[in-house]
């Protein structure tokens, strides 16, 4: 357990969680420091991050966007204005990991802003690509098989019959900033939006960021993703009893099989 000071309040969080597994050498980095921004600048100063336009991305102050749209000011400067709490600091860590897929997700959303303004409507593209970003775990997998039963609904095929090829032929990574913050206090209901990355599940992370940024485009609508309960992946909790996935309310049946009245594939 690691602590780190935000807004002058000590939080305290396990880096050693799998759910941390990407970005826990960053956040123990920045514990460490005095200043959590300038930690998160000196890390993205040494890694070459920037946004789609080239230019280096900084931590600012919460208000640094000022009047513009919080998307629009990174894309043109670079700067991510960053609020001293959990949420940010995640989402700063993200920048960190998977910069290009950051980028180019701030890029979509930058150029539906300036093309249609901000409404009380964001419309499909800056709707999934808001998913992504607060929401998303990139399941990394070349099995056809396990994305089927994803998109199904079957549980228990994808979470016991193949529990062993977890971590070799498949694997999980937690990409959303606030899909992190609620992990840092577990439980069983939490579940994410998740976007299939059809590469063998042990590259590099490196190139795990550069497919799904590639994969992004304007085209891009929330029916690309899938829901995920997290906890249900083996490893991220102590689901090795089948009857674990017997819970109907956080393991639920796909819509097709409930408008038919077919039984749970969770068991």
């Amino acid at each position: 357990m690691v602590a780190v000071e935000l807004n002058g309040a000590r939080r305290t969080i396990d880096w050693s969680e799998p759910w941390f597994d990407t970005v826990g050498a960053f956040g123990q980095e920045v514990a460490a420091a005095s200043n959590v921004r300038t930690a998160l600048d000196a890390i993205a100063t040494r890694r070459g991050v920037s946004n789609a336009r080239g230019a280096p991305i900084r931590f600012g102050a919460a208000d640094a966007a000022g009047d513009a749209a919080y998307e629009e000011h990174i894309a043109r400067t670079g700067e991510v204005p960053t609020r001293d709490n959990m949420h940010d600091l995640f989402n700063a860590l993200v920048w960190l990991r998977y910069p290009r897929t950051k980028a180019r997700l701030n890029m979509l959303q930058a150029h539906a802003i300036a093309e249609h303004g901000i409404g009380q409507r964001r419309g499909a593209l800056r709707d999934a690509a808001t998913l992504i970003d607060e929401n998303a775990v990139f399941l990394i997998t070349r099995r056809e098989d396990i994305i089927e039963a994803l998109q199904r609904h079957e549980w228990h095929r994808m979470f016991i019959a193949h529990r062993e090829r977890w971590g070799e032929e498949i694997r999980a990574v937690v990409f959303g900033h606030a899909l992190l913050e609620k992990l840092t206090a577990p439980y069983k209901g939490i579940t994410a939006h998740a976007l299939a990355v059809r590469l063998d599940a042990r590259v590099p992370l490196v190139e795990v960021d550069a497919a799904v940024a590639a994969g992004l485009d304007a085209g891009l609508t929330p029916r690309r993703l899938l829901p995920l309960p997290v906890l249900g992946i083996p490893g991220w909790a102590n689901n090795d009893d089948p009857a674990f996935y017997n819970d109907g309310a956080v393991f639920r049946p796909a819509r097709t099989a409930l408008a038919a009245g077919a039984p749970s594939s969770g068991g």
